[in-house]
Formats: C-alpha cells, sequence, structure tokens
C-alpha cells in the first residue's frame, strides 16, 4: 500500500489525472472499471499512477500495488498478484476477508504445483475473483497493476480472467456494486509484434469496461517547469532550451540530462545511454548495422539512401528494418524514409560508434549526396557530412550554399549556423579552395552573419559578430569597406540599446567617405548616423544629416534608402509621427520600400504608422498596419527581428487596451512559443492582463524572469510596469516607489532622458502613496501623511516632466496625458482626499479606448462623488466600472467595486437578481463558458493564458460551488441555472 516518494515536483498530465480520477470516483460510487495506461519507457506512468493513488488514499479508498519485474526466462508465476496478497496478509483489517478465501493461500506460495494443470487455475482465479470483489464491499479498492510488459503467462491469465468474467459488471440480484478500479501500466515502446502481451491488450480493451490510456510525451512547457523546478540555482536559458529540445517530452530523459549538464559537455549521460542500448543490443548484428549506418545519416533516413551506404541486398535491408521496426528503435515515416522513435536514441548509437568508422560513414553519406546533384536542400546535409568527415574545403563550400538556400527561403537563424560553420572552416581551408567572387572575403562573410543574427533576434550575437570583422579589417582595407562595418557596428549596437557607441561608430563610418561625389555607402551611412544621432539627443545633426542624405538618395535613385530617412524625418519633423503630415511620408517610405524589396525597411515603415496611430489614440487605426507588418515579416521569414517583435508587443498592448483580453492571452500564448530568448518582453501586455485578473503570482514570477540576466530596455520596462502595478495592488507603497524609481533610473539614456512610461509608473506607484496617505490620515499620523504628501509631489513632478517633454522633445499623445491625469487625482487624494473633479478629469482622459483604466479611474471617481454626496452620480460609475470589470474577468477590480456598492448600499447592487453569477468569479466564468464548449484543461489554459494546473484549480472550484460531481454535470447545472446561455 506504500507509495513510491518522489524527489521531482509533479508536472503536466492534468487531464490524464482527471480522467484517472474520474474513474476513481466512479469506482467508490459502485461502477467498477479497469483503465490500461500505456506510454514510453520514462514518459511518466508510475508517476501519473502514484498520484492517482494518492489522490484516491485521500478519498477513503484502499490501495493495492503489485509490480511486474524484468527476470528473463525464469518468469515468477504470479507476481504480481502473490506482492499484493502479501501485502493484504500483513494488515490485519482485512484478516476475515481473507480467512473466508483460503484458496487464494496457494498464491502466496505460488511454484510448480499452482501450475500443474489448466483446470486446476479455475478455483485459484475464481478465489481471486471472489476476494476482491468482498475487499471492495468493505472498502472502495484500487488494484495497480505496474509493468505488464514484463508480466508472467499466468499473471497475464489471471488478469484475463478477473477483467472478463463479471468482476467489472454490477452483480445480479440486487447484491452490492463492486467499488473496484484496476490501473495496469505498460511500457507501450517495448510491445513489438511478438510480444505476449499484444494479443491480451487487443482483447482487453475490446471490453466495455476498459479504457486505454495513451500518455504521451510532456509538452515543451511542462519539461520546461520540471527542469526548472528540479534545480535550486538559476539555468541558462540555453541550458533549459536544449535539455527541453533533446528531451522530447520525457520526464526521466530531462531529468538524466539535467544530471549531466555538470559533467558532460555534450553527448548522452553514460547511465542513460546504457538504458537506450540495451535494446538494440538484442539486434541481429546486420540490424544493428543498420542502425549505426541510420544514425549517422540523422534522425530520417530515405530508404534507398541507406540501402546504398549499407550495400545490402533488398531482401536483407528490409529483413535487418523489420527487425528493427518491431523493437520500435525505427519508425516508418512518409515518403519512404525511416526515422529513430527518439532521437536520444539516435544520439546514444552515434555515440557508441568507433571513430573511423563514424568517419568513414560520413565521408560515404557526403558523396551519396553529392552523387544525386548539388541541390540546394541538401546542402545542409552535404555541409555536415563533409565536415565530419573532415573534407574542410568541401564542407566550407557547402556550408555558404546552405546559408545562401535559408537566406532564399526566408530562414535566418539557419542561415546564421551556416555561415558561422563556415566562418570556422575559413582558416582550415588553403585559400586557393576558398570560394572566389565579390563578397567571398571573411570579413564581408561576417557582416552578413551580423545581419542574419539581427534577422533571428540574437542581437547581442550580431554585435560580436560585427566587431569580430572590424577587428578582422587589415591595414590596406579600402575606406569603403571600413565604413560599411562601422555603420554595421552602429546599427546593432543601437539594438542593444548601446546608444553612445553606436552614435561614435556611425560619425567614425561618415568621416571615412567624402559625400562628394554621391554614393550608396555615404547614404546609407549617413541613414544610420541619423537614427544614432536622434537616439543620443543630437536632433540637430540628424534632422541636418537626414535632410542631406535624402537628397543625395533621391540623385542615386536609391528608393529603400530614401524610404529609410523618409522615416526617420516623419519622427522628428512637425508634430512626430502620429501627426497627419508624418502619416503621409511613411505611407510614401512604406511604397517606395515596397516597391525595393527591401523588407526590414519596409517592416519599419508599417511599425512607425502603426506606432503613430497608436501614439495618436487611434487605435482601432494602429491594428491594419500591425496585421501587414506582421504578414510581411512573416513572409520574409523576419519576425524574430526587432521591428517585428516590436509589432507583436504592439497588437498585444493594443487588444490589451480595447479590453479584448482573451484574444490577447491566446495571441500571446501563440507568440510565446515561437519567440527567440531576446524576445520575451513580447508578452508583457498579457502579463498586465494577468496581473489585473487577480493572477498576480504568476504575473509577478514571468515578470521577475523578464528583469533577470543581460540588461534589455523592453524587457526591463514591461517587468517595471508589472512590479510597480503589483506592489500598488498589494499596498505596498515603499515597494512600489521603490520599483517605479529604480526602473526610470535604468531606462533612462545616456543623454540623462527619461523615458515616456515615467508617467505610467509615477500614476501606478502614486495609487499605493495616496492608499498609505489615506491610511495615515484615518489614523491621524500627521507625520505620515506629510511624508508620503512629499513623496507624492516629487512622483508627480517627474511625471509632468516627462509628459510636457517627452523622450522625442514634444509633449505626450493622448495615453501620457491620461496617465499624468491619473498621477494629478492620485496626488490630490494623497494630499487632501478624495478630489470629484479630478478624477472626472482623468475618466474623460482614458475615454480615448484605454478599457481597464477607464474603469479603475471610474471606482475611485464614484469614491469620491460618495464622499461629496452626490450618491446617484456614484451609483452610476459604480455600476458602468463593474459591468467592464466583470466583461474582462478583472477580478480584483470587480471584488473592489463591489465592496464600494455594497458600502454605498446602492440600488441593484452586486447580489442583486441581475448577477446571477456572483458566486462564480469572473475568472471562473470564463472557464465555465470554456468548459461549455468541451475544452480541456491544457486548452483552457492555453485560451486563457494560464497554466493547465492553475485551470485545473478554478475547474474544481467551479465543481464545487455548482456542486458537481463532474465536468459534465457542471455544465449541464450551469445551462440549467442560466449561468451559460446554448448559441444557436
Amino acid at each position: 500500500m506504500s507509495q513510491t516518494v518522489f524527489a521531482s515536483p509533479f508536472v503536466g498530465r492534468d487531464e490524464e489525472l482527471a480522467r484517472l480520477s474520474g474513474v476513481l470516483e466512479r469506482a467508490r460510487e459502485g461502477e467498477a472499471r479497469a483503465v490500461l495506461v500505456a506510454g514510453d519507457a520514462g514518459v511518466g506512468k508510475t508517476r501519473v499512477l502514484d498520484e492517482a493513488a494518492a489522490r484516491a488514499t485521500r478519498a477513503g479508498t484502499t490501495v493495492l500495488t503489485g509490480h511486474c519485474v524484468d527476470l528473463g526466462d525464469i518468469g515468477l508465476p504470479y507476481l504480481p498478484f502473490t506482492e499484493i496478497l502479501g501485502v493484504l496478509a500483513a494488515d490485519e483489517r482485512f484478516a476475515p476477508v481473507l480467512a473466508a478465501h483460503p484458496v487464494v493461500d496457494r498464491l502466496l506460495g505460488a511454484g510448480p504445483d499452482a501450475e500443474r494443470d489448466a483446470g486446476g487455475r479455475l478455483p485459484l482465479f475464481e478465489g481471486m475473483a471472489g476476494l476482491l470483489a468482498d475487499l471492495s464491499r468493505a472498502t472502495p479498492l484500487l488494484l495497480v497493476l505496474e509493468d505488464l510488459h514484463w508480466a508472467d503467462q499466468s499473471s497475464r491469465d489471471l488478469l484475463r480472467f478477473l477483467l472478463s468474467r463479471g468482476l467489472l459488471q454490477r452483480p445480479a440480484g440486487g447484491a452490492p456494486a463492486h467499488r473496484l478500479a484496476i490501473l495496469a501500466s505498460y511500457r507501450a515502446d517495448d510491445l513489438h509484434r511478438r510480444h505476449p502481451l499484444r494479443p491480451l491488450l487487443a482483447e482487453l480493451v475490446r471490453l466495455p469496461a476498459v479504457d486505454r490510456l495513451d500518455l504521451r510525451p510532456l509538452e515543451d512547457a511542462e519539461v520546461t517547469r520540471l527542469v526548472r523546478s528540479l534545480e535550486a540555482r538559476p539555468l541558462p536559458e540555453t541550458t533549459v532550451r536544449r535539455i527541453v529540445e533533446r528531451a522530447e517530452g520525457n520526464a526521466f530523459y530531462a531529468q538524466e540530462l539535467l544530471a549531466a549538464t555538470d559533467t558532460e559537455a555534450g553527448g548522452v549521460p553514460s547511465g542513460l545511454a546504457d538504458v537506450l542500448l540495451i535494446r538494440v543490443e538484442q539486434l541481429s548484428e546486420t540490424a544493428q548495422q543498420v542502425l549505426r549506418t541510420a544514425a549517422v545519416a540523422g534522425r530520417r533516413v530515405e530508404h534507398d539512401l541507406l540501402q546504398d551506404a549499407m550495400g545490402l541486398a533488398e531482401e536483407e535491408l528490409e529483413s535487418a528494418l523489420r527487425e528493427a521496426v518491431g523493437r520500435q528503435l525505427l519508425v516508418p515515416g512518409t515518403g519512404d524514409t525511416y526515422a529513430f522513435r527518439h532521437a536520444l536514441a539516435r544520439e546514444a548509437v552515434y555515440a557508441d560508434l568507433l571513430p573511423g568508422e563514424r568517419s568513414r560513414l560520413h565521408g560515404t553519406f557526403a558523396r551519396l549526396l553529392a552523387g544525386r546533384g548539388r541541390r540546394a536542400e541538401t546542402a545542409a546535409e552535404r555541409a555536415h557530412h563533409y565536415r565530419e568527415s573532415h573534407d574542410t574545403a568541401e564542407a566550407l563550400a557547402a556550408s555558404l550554399e546552405a546559408a545562401d538556400h535559408a537566406q532564399r527561403v526566408g530562414a535566418p537563424a539557419e542561415e546564421l549556423h551556416h555561415l558561422e560553420v563556415a566562418l570556422d572552416l575559413w582558416a582550415a581551408v588553403d585559400a586557393s579552395a576558398r570560394p572566389s567572387g565579390e563578397g567571398s572575403d571573411r570579413v564581408t562573410l561576417m557582416l552578413r552573419a551580423s545581419a542574419a543574427a539581427a534577422h533571428a533576434g540574437e542581437s547581442h550575437r550580431a554585435v560580436s559578430l560585427t566587431r569580430a570583422a572590424l577587428a578582422g579589417i587589415g591595414q590596406d582595407a579600402d575606406d569603403e569597406l571600413g565604413a560599411r562595418v562601422r555603420y554595421t557596428l552602429a546599427g546593432t549596437l543601437l539594438y542593444v540599446d548601446s546608444l553612445a557607441a553606436a552614435f561614435s561608430y556611425s560619425s567614425e563610418a561618415l568621416a571615412m567617405i567624402p559625400a562628394d561625389p554621391p554614393s550608396p555607402t555615404w547614404v546609407w551611412a549617413a541613414a544610420t548616423h541619423v537614427l544614432a544621432a536622434r537616439q543620443v539627443g543630437e536632433n540637430a545633426t540628424a534632422l541636418s544629416v537626414a535632410r542631406r542624405a535624402l537628397s543625395m538618395a533621391e540623385q542615386l535613385d536609391l528608393a529603400d534608402a530614401r524610404a529609410d530617412l523618409l522615416i526617420s524625418l516623419a519622427n522628428m519633423e512637425g508634430g512626430g509621427r502620429r501627426s497627419p503630415e508624418a502619416r503621409a511620408l511613411l505611407e510614401e517610405a512604406h511604397e517606395l520600400a515596397r516597391r525595393a524589396g527591401n523588407a526590414p525597411v519596409e517592416m519599419r515603415a508599417l511599425f512607425s504608422l502603426a506606432i503613430g496611430c497608436y501614439e495618436a489614440g487611434d487605435l482601432e487605426e494602429c491594428l491594419p498596419w500591425l496585421t501587414e507588418g506582421l504578414d510581411r515579416a512573416r513572409r520574409a521569414g523576419l519576425l524574430s527581428s526587432p521591428y517585428p517583435l516590436e509589432m507583436r508587443y504592439l497588437h498585444l498592448l493594443v487588444l490589451c487596451t480595447l479590453g479584448r483580453w482573451d484574444e490577447c492571452a491566446r495571441t500571446a500564448a501563440g507568440d510565446l512559443a515561437v519567440l527567440p530568448a531576446a524576445g520575451g518582453f513580447v508578452v508583457g501586455p498579457a502579463l498586465y492582463v494577468a496581473l489585473a485578473r487577480g493572477e498576480a503570482e504568476e504575473a509577478v514570477g514571468r515578470a521577475r524572469a523578464l528583469a533577470e540576466g543581460r540588461f534589455d530596455w523592453m524587457a526591463t520596462m514591461v517587468a517595471s510596469v508589472v512590479l510597480t502595478d503589483a506592489a500598488a495592488q498589494r499596498g505596498d507603497a515603499e515597494e512600489a516607489v521603490a520599483r517605479m524609481r529604480s526602473a526610470v533610473e535604468a531606462l533612462t539614456d545616456e543623454a540623462g532622458r527619461a523615458p515616456d512610461v515615467t508617467v505610467r509608473l509615477a500614476a501606478l506607484a502614486l495609487a499605493a502613496v495616496a492608499d498609505a496617505a489615506a491610511t495615515a490620515r484615518t489614523g491621524g499620523d500627521e507625520s505620515a501623511v506629510r511624508h508620503w504628501s512629499d513623496v507624492a509631489g516629487e512622483l508627480l513632478e517627474s511625471a509632468r516632466t516627462v509628459a510636457v517633454h517627452g523622450r522625442t522633445g514634444g509633449p505626450q499623445g493622448p495615453e501620457g496625458r491620461a496617465w499624468l491625469a491619473r498621477a494629478e487625482a492620485e496626488v490630490a487624494r494623497a494630499v487632501h482626499g478624495p478630489d470629484a473633479q479630478a478624477w472626472e478629469k482623468a475618466v474623460a482622459a482614458f475615454g480615448y479606448g484605454e478599457v481597464y483604466e477607464l474603469a479603475r479611474c471610474r471606482l475611485r471617481y464614484a469614491e469620491a462623488l460618495l464622499a461629496a454626496g452626490r450618491r446617484e452620480e456614484a451609483a452610476g460609475e459604480a455600476r458602468a466600472a463593474r459591468e467592464t470589470a466583470v466583461r474582462l474577468g478583472a477580478v480584483p477590480l470587480r471584488e473592489r467595486l463591489d465592496a464600494l456598492i455594497r458600502r454605498g448600499r446602492f440600488a441593484d447592487g452586486p447580489a442583486g437578481p441581475r448577477d446571477r453569477s456572483f458566486a462564480l468569479t469572473a475568472r471562473e466564468q470564463d472557464v465555465l463558458r470554456l468548459l461549455g464548449l468541451g475544452r480541456s484543461n491544457r486548452q483552457i489554459g492555453e485560451e486563457l493564458f494560464i497554466s493547465g494546473k492553475t485551470a485545473s484549480v478554478h475547474v474544481s472550484n467551479i465543481l464545487a460551488k455548482l456542486s458537481a460531481a463532474s465536468r459534465t454535470e457542471a455544465v449541464a447545472i450551469a445551462y440549467r441555472e442560466g449561468l451559460l446561455v446554448r448559441e444557436g
């Protein structure tokens, strides 16, 4: 009855555990069931069964566990059942039941006598069935049988008898029901075609009371949580990603890979390799050689390529392949291919090769692929095989060919990989064997790799590569190449917010080449210098250079350079990018870049058009530009480059601002799966939503993770907004103010200009400051009131300065003005108490489209109106704000409004007849709606941007509140009570 004690946490499997819990619940009510739990070795079968058993124990069910053991040909009969009977015999509670079934004593000493004849087994089998039936009447009973793939023939026969001869059916004649559940596990990857368990499983799954549960590999996000929870120290993101990638959803593999991170530079840990190779060593020598050859080919290999590499006759190869497939080491794929069932199995076989054998086989595959013609699709494979066979000249040529192919198909990460391989090979290849022609020198190759890194979202890698290019320029290099390297370095430094250094290098680039005669290099150097100058506050220089460069770009007919310079001018001149004049310039720039086919400049234009609309308060107009921009980035394969990342963030921010929170959460969940490591800030608006919905722990945890590691401006901004607001909602004024101040300091640029977000951060922190002042005033603590009033004045001064003279030098738009209005109202509350006029102004300011902040201001406005005795107006504001809070699922805000409505004794309060769902929180209402659509816990989590575990908790709460025994019953109750409305 004891359960395994696991060192690792239980991660994922919410749906599977819910299904098993349902079986156990029905069994306690007299509906006997069995579930066959299948899964590969290490996928987590024992852990799931242990969790189900723990739940059963807590519910009062007696759990009995029997294990099958791999004893080769020895085969102790009835081993799992004798283990179960031994536990029963040691427990005095069950002595009377055991005494009534003496025939089962034979099992406790099972040996040759038990196996003498088939007829003699029938009384034994019936005795075992009768014992379990009687036990299930005395106590709800769970029988757990582990590792059926190792079960002896007698155990398989007994299991067949128990499941097929009435134990799982309701007894006739009104006899008591069997309160029994049987959970039995087996390894799916061990069941080769002639495995003796296969026919039994095929027979059992046809029984009406027997179900099968396949444990699929864990999702990547779940493996990530598992890995991070197993290690107390912070792990580098690259380490976690590599483990997750290699484990392919197998919890045991993930734990073994994690344990080897300090001891293994690469490859498969020795202990895990031994486990993986055991099955390989059971094959014939020919089949093992097929696996070794396939391992060199890669995870997947074509049949004819494998045959050519092996040199085997067709019949001999097919026989060996059938053996490997039957043992589930290889699986047939599409297009006459074969793949290893798990990548780590392939790694283990590959690592077991002798060095000479490995090199020879790589050479064979390289020659075979080259003999098929130099197809672009095979360039990466050829490069790999040439490199591993030590043919560096061919490897270099194939790597550059693979990089060209990756560039054509819009795969910058792959292009970067192939270019870096080429750079590593460059010195090992004789100069006469290197590629020739324009752009074939090492410095130009580094510049190309830098551009690929930037497009792949690897901004810091782009900087490193460009610095290496600068270091690689010889004394005799021409000035034009020197200028190109320097302005490229300036551009990459802008990506990582190293603004002063960027300005320095762009200045050098511009000085290295003359402006006369006009040249494209000078124009692009000038375009980069304009960006850098503007970032360090040299606006006059930026304007002057931009106008001169634009004239030269027109003279040279450089359409994409003209577009880039027009974008810069639109951002700098007049009212900036939110003015109608700027939009006209940006639309012209967009068309120029589109015609020139320059995707990065085109995306810059589209981003500028979108952010200009946002800053002008035209939120709906912003969305079409973002849609077009992201579609262009997708077609170009540049979704991870800087401007598309900013567009993703802005897209979510607009959805969040407009109150389209479910859409925001869903989109963020999709983005999260494909973002580069440096793009985590993109999902920031979904964190704002999670915090507003009361999921503070999850939002704060993600925000802190963003703030860790190498400094990133956007990530720091997102984290600061979440952490400042979270502190304010907790009522921790000290932390809210500290968060706001440290954020402004970190985000202030090298020219001393505070970030535009200062106004928002100040308003958020001031909410906590005003609360603290109000508490002190109520308690008569005048010293504290003065302290918080002084802090409020200081924060307001910072906000006003930035709102009037933002980072661009001009006043902020509708968003900045709204946050300033809120900050001023909070300061009035801190110094004097609720000020209805100030809050009325804030409410009006957020009317441009910020749904949630408008509701928050309405709450404060209603409080101020109530304090002023204007009850009817207060009630109207409170009801309007509450309607928004309920629609958004903003639980904390709705609860505060409910408290205000009760305190003010407004009519039709939260418990009134118009709110039949008041027993459920707003988030629970969201979950209930998705339950009604048949969503699983995992799907609910994805749609609401919460974990599957959190969704499971919400489902459990709903079931408890509705007094429902199952999800189906909860949905039925919800429809009956009007909590859900049928559509159509």
